[in-house]
């Protein structure tokens, strides 16, 4: 229902610190109609041309301050993914994406607190690193 919402266009590009690519991100808002905590974030995954992005490789913020990896997400109650503010994705990847044309796949996965099953929202995008 709120697939749309799923990987933010324009939004996937890489990250630099201190001079070096030390990854890539993309942005996503939340497949449900209100905000929740992060702990209540079920899994995030990332495919690139075809490839699964390692889970231990992906680093989310609400503030791009405070990073947390999915497995700290499981615990993190005091901060809030709210309804139309983006959450940032981050995949550790040493050089980020080469330049060029990728297929990018974001999964997103949440549970709320009235709907028994998961809510679960995926999105390809064509992208294109200059």
């Amino acid at each position: 229902m709120f697939d749309n919402n799923v990987f933010l266009e324009n939004s996937c590009k890489n990250v630099v610190q201190a001079g070096q690519i030390i990854g890539f991100e993309l942005k996503t808002n939340i497949t449900y109609y209100r905000g929740i905590p992060l702990s209540m974030v079920n899994d995030i995954g990332v495919e690139v041309d075809g490839v699964k992005v390692p889970r231990e490789n992906i680093l989310c913020s609400v503030d791009e301050v405070d990073w947390f990896t999915l497995d700290e997400m499981e615990t993190v109650t005091t901060y809030k993914w709210e309804y139309g503010e983006p959450l940032t994705v981050r995949v550790i990847k040493e050089g980020g994406l080469s330049k060029g044309t990728h297929q990018v796949a974001l999964d997103v996965v949440i549970r709320t607190a009235y709907i028994p099953v998961p809510l679960a929202g995926r999105k390809v995008r064509t992208v294109v690193i200059a």
